[in-house]
């Protein structure tokens, strides 16, 4: 019985969300389990997904919370444009 942990941020795919909506959690359960089905011939009622959103402010990467990184990188883009102009 395979038992898969999908961890998200949460926020939204679009601009003005704040978390993944139910049909995309529906797609992800879906895809995952279809893939457990053709990859090691797990049965879809065997295969348990669970999804969890975590908050960006419990979230990082490169030493930094996941929002300041994140201006971070596009600090760096915005002067290696402006270098390439």
């Amino acid at each position: 019985m395979p038992i898969v942990n999908i961890q998200v941020t949460r926020e939204g795919t679009t601009p003005g969300r704040d978390s993944v909506t139910a049909e995309e959690k529906a797609a992800l359960i879906k895809g995952v389990s279809e893939l457990l089905l053709n990859v090691l011939n797990k049965p879809l009622e065997s295969t348990f997904v669970v999804i969890e959103e975590v908050d960006t402010d419990n979230w990082g990467w490169g030493g930094l919370p996941a929002l300041q990184y994140r201006q971070k990188l596009a600090a760096q883009k915005k002067a290696a444009e402006a270098e390439g102009q």
